[in-house]
């Protein structure tokens, strides 16, 4: 434990002066009055060793520093207790031992207090790192936590909650206050920041407190912890490379198939059932690509996701599906989380079209989590007709099917449905040149008699799909 002001007078036998510093100050030096001057570390406590007479010299500046510094003496008059208590300066008198002694004697102490505190973060800091392997950043928030005896609030570059240990509401209002500079009044006085990142290249925040007020032992171990931080959030940053490949191996598990299911295997990803998500932000302030990779890197799932046009879409098992849900309602900034219905690795491009839909609907709704099934439009249309009507709805798209090479026609319309008619998108989705998606929209109005640009008309014929999935 550090030494502060008052464990030192108890070492020294003496009696301590109540003054501007408090006694739970902790001490980080030592110096004789003739080398000390300001400015002084408004954190911890200066010793400045003195005879009484020259404390009553010292004038000025130096005079001023000396208030928020401790003066030490073996020194004890009446005259100097009334001269110290007049100036508001903490003192220690009394020292039983020749002033010459006091420097290398106090030197020594703080010497071996501070190798010992520094044996005490080195072990700290190998618990942090073995948490980190384990439970990856949540578990290096909460072991931080309790290290420091306080709590601990890491943030993202724009002052959204990544994850937190042992704070409350209030307490990470005062970290975002502080972290982005709002001009508040903060409740907590002895806040520490630290960026998570070098220089100008800084991905989060932390934000940390000791209950038992500044503790340099807690800002030491928060710095580490944010260099051990930012390791782990680099490791997980994807380069431009590795997000393209990430979207063309999407691609595959969203055709189906058995490459889609070896694919998922070699990816780790061994369930034969999984849920189609998307995830979308209402502001461009969160980085929702990175925080979903968070979530998944603490409920231990692979990273099966990639991010278009501010939407991130991927698969997940049915338990992380609603995991995901529970944090996208409690995040501070509002999410539009959808999701589809279960489906089979080998054909999971409807669960995940239908994922897009239901986040779609959560935007227009306002509300943060759809369920596909639950979308009115579908479910309940559906859910109202019995087998002969969801037949005759079926059959719709009968001159599809009786069409050459019908698969192809039926995927080119779930796919442009599925993307509210975006010419780009659905063209890259499909990987076909766009003039030749357009050939194959005009052919398929043709075929069922229906426009595609009239939003009634792509009702009836997404109905029709759902009615043909059933």
């Amino acid at each position: 434990m550090a030494r502060d002001v008052a464990s030192v007078a108890r070492y020294l036998r003496a009696e301590l002066l109540p003054g501007a510093v408090p006694g739970a100050r902790p001490v980080n030096a030592v110096v004789p009055l003739d080398d000390f001057g300001p400015p002084v570390d408004p954190l911890h406590a200066t010793l400045v060793v003195a005879e009484e007479t020259a404390l009553f010299g010292v004038a000025g500046d130096r005079r001023a520093a000396l208030g928020e510094a401790v003066a030490v003496t073996s020194d004890d008059s009446p005259r100097l207790r009334e001269a110290v208590r007049d100036a508001g300066i903490t003192a220690i008198v009394g020292v039983p031992m020749p002033p010459s002694l006091l420097v290398p004697t106090l030197t020594s102490l703080l010497a071996v207090d501070q190798a010992a505190e520094a044996r005490a973060i080195t072990s700290a800091m190998r618990v942090l790192t073995l948490a980190a392997r384990r439970s990856g950043i949540t578990g290096v928030i909460a072991e931080l936590a309790h290290r420091i005896d306080g709590w601990a609030v890491l943030l993202d570059r724009h002052g959204e909650v990544i994850t937190t240990a042992g704070a409350g509401s209030l307490h990470i209002d005062d970290a975002i206050a502080v972290a982005v500079g709002r001009p508040v009044r903060v409740r907590h006085r002895a806040l520490q920041v630290h960026p998570v990142g070098p220089g100008q290249d800084i991905s989060a925040q932390l934000v940390t407190a000791p209950r038992n007020g500044s503790s340099g032992r807690a800002r030491e171990l928060s710095s580490q912890a944010a260099a051990l931080l930012d390791l782990l959030m680099r490791t997980r940053d994807s380069s431009q490379l590795e997000r393209l490949g990430r979207s063309m191996m999407f691609e595959t598990v969203r055709e189906g198939g058995e490459e889609a299911t070896r694919l998922l295997r070699r990816w780790g990803v061994h369930e034969r059932v999984l849920v189609g998500f998307a995830l979308a932000s209402r502001t461009s302030g969160v980085d929702v690509e990175h925080l979903l990779g968070l979530w998944l890197d603490e409920l231990g799932a692979e990273h099966v996701f990639t991010s278009q046009r501010g939407i991130v879409q991927g698969v997940v098992r049915e338990d992380h599906a609603d995991q995901i849900a529970h944090r996208a309602r409690a995040f501070a900034s509002t999410l539009y989380l959808g999701l589809g219905r279960s489906a089979g690795t080998d054909a999971l491009a409807r669960s995940i079209d239908e994922a897009r839909h239901a986040c779609e609907a959560a935007r227009t709704g306002g509300e943060r989590v759809v369920r596909y099934e639950a979308i009115p439009t579908v479910s309940f249309v559906l859910g109202a007709l019995d087998s002969d009507q969801t037949g005759r709805l079926a059959r719709l798209l009968d001159p599809l099917r009786a069409a050459e090479r019908p698969a192809e026609l039926l995927d080119t319309l779930r796919v442009f449905l599925a993307t509210n008619g975006a010419w780009s998108e659905s063209a890259a989705r499909l990987r076909i040149h766009r003039q030749t998606l357009t050939t194959r929209i005009r052919r398929i109005e043709d075929l069922i008699g229906l426009s595609l640009s009239d939003p009634d008309d792509r009702v009836a014929a997404w109905l029709a799909l759902r009615a043909s999935d059933d």
